[in-house]
């Protein structure tokens, strides 16, 4: 009894706070359905390590080591992802890539707004936050070697899970009823195995060349959807796509929340990185629908502005997002496929912009 009455009296009103918020993530988790395996790890390990004298922390000072500090559990995770895409609604129409490029000006916005308060390598690992990508963000943030990963990392996760909040109000203040109500007609094209094939292959290439930074980051998550793709590894492609991307999402949730200790994480510069990180979702929404309107007034066949929205690499929550926000529009508007085709090339420039941030800042 005497040892538990000198544990209580060790709380901070810190580690109660941070419970509060290792709650609050389950609670979305759970009741919410935003991203559970992504939230429940991080909430219940944030109650986890902020326990006086927790015995947690150097298991999971283990796991980061062994997972995070060498980059091994996101790169891993992109080879899941990658065999999770099917890039045949992007195949068949290409200029969808341009919205997936176009969603990615709040990178380079923020890092013009976060270089007003930090020095540029921790500008750039903040910016990277707008990838909508956590993959992207830890690499890009390690590699820089930037003393706020912790809270970086828990934005870029947290800020993912919370797409279906965050992207409504941005398209709906941006757009109209009568631009969120235009039909797009999809025709399925159909796309050669050849095609689907050799497009990772090609795509790895040119990242290389353009950013050789990347090189890891596209060279995985392509890897992926060639195993996806090439029709001879059915058993290692489905193995990527549940067990391995389960596992590695459930450590990676977990291991996280190492960096969610209340002395190291409730702070001034982490509450101004999490506001940076909302300014880079935020904008790269706006880019994404803004760049839409613009091919509007120079298109005959008009796009409905929406898709533009899911240009961010939170995939494939905003191309969901973009699709239901249609329907409830005009029940009988399906945006889906396009959407999907605009999220899934934010997900290949998004890795490159994070390999363009290291290659400028290295």
């Amino acid at each position: 009894m005497e040892i538990i009455y000198e544990n209580i009296l060790q709380i901070q009103w810190q580690q109660i706070v941070m419970w509060i918020i290792g709650g609050l993530l389950v609670y979305l988790a759970i009741k919410k359905e935003m991203e559970p395996t992504l939230l429940l790890p991080m909430g219940f390990g944030a109650i986890l390590v902020n326990l006086p004298f927790s015995g947690a922390i150097e298991t999971l000072e283990t796991l980061f080591a062994a997972g995070i500090s060498n980059e091994l559990f996101p790169l891993i995770l992109f080879i899941g992802i990658g065999a999770m895409i099917d890039f045949g609604p992007l195949l068949s129409n290409p200029k969808l890539m341009l919205f997936g490029a176009a969603a990615q000006f709040g990178i380079f916005f923020t890092l013009c707004f976060a270089s007003m308060f930090f020095d540029i390598k921790d500008s750039g690992s903040i910016a990277i936050i707008g990838a909508a990508d956590g993959p992207t963000s830890i690499v890009v943030a390690q590699a820089l070697g930037t003393k706020y990963l912790g809270a970086i990392m828990v934005a870029a996760y947290s800020y993912m899970a919370l797409v279906p909040i965050i992207q409504p109000p941005v398209i709906k203040l941006l757009t109209t009823k009568k631009e969120r109500m235009i039909r797009m007609e999809y025709t399925q094209k159909e796309v050669s195995k050849t095609t689907k094939i050799l497009f990772p292959i090609v795509i790895t290439v040119i990242a290389g060349l353009v950013a050789p930074a990347s090189v890891a980051l596209i060279g995985f998550l392509m890897f992926g959807n060639l195993i996806r793709e090439c029709g001879v590894l059915n058993s290692l492609s489905e193995t990527a796509q549940k067990s391995l991307a389960n596992i590695i999402t459930i450590f990676l949730g977990i291991t996280i929340s190492l960096r969610m200790q209340a002395a190291e994480f409730l702070t001034v510069e982490t509450l101004l990185i999490l506001c940076l990180g909302l300014v880079a979702f935020v904008v790269d929404t706006a880019g994404g629908v803004i760049f839409a309107k613009i091919l509007n007034l120079f298109s005959k066949k008009k796009i409905n502005p929406m898709i533009g929205a899911a240009g961010i690499s939170a995939f494939p929550m905003s191309g969901r997002v973009v699709h239901k926000m249609g329907l409830r529009e005009d029940p009988q508007n399906f945006l889906l496929m396009h959407s999907i085709g605009v999220n899934v090339s934010g997900q290949i420039a998004s890795v490159i912009a994070g390999g363009m941030i290291l290659k400028f800042f290295m």
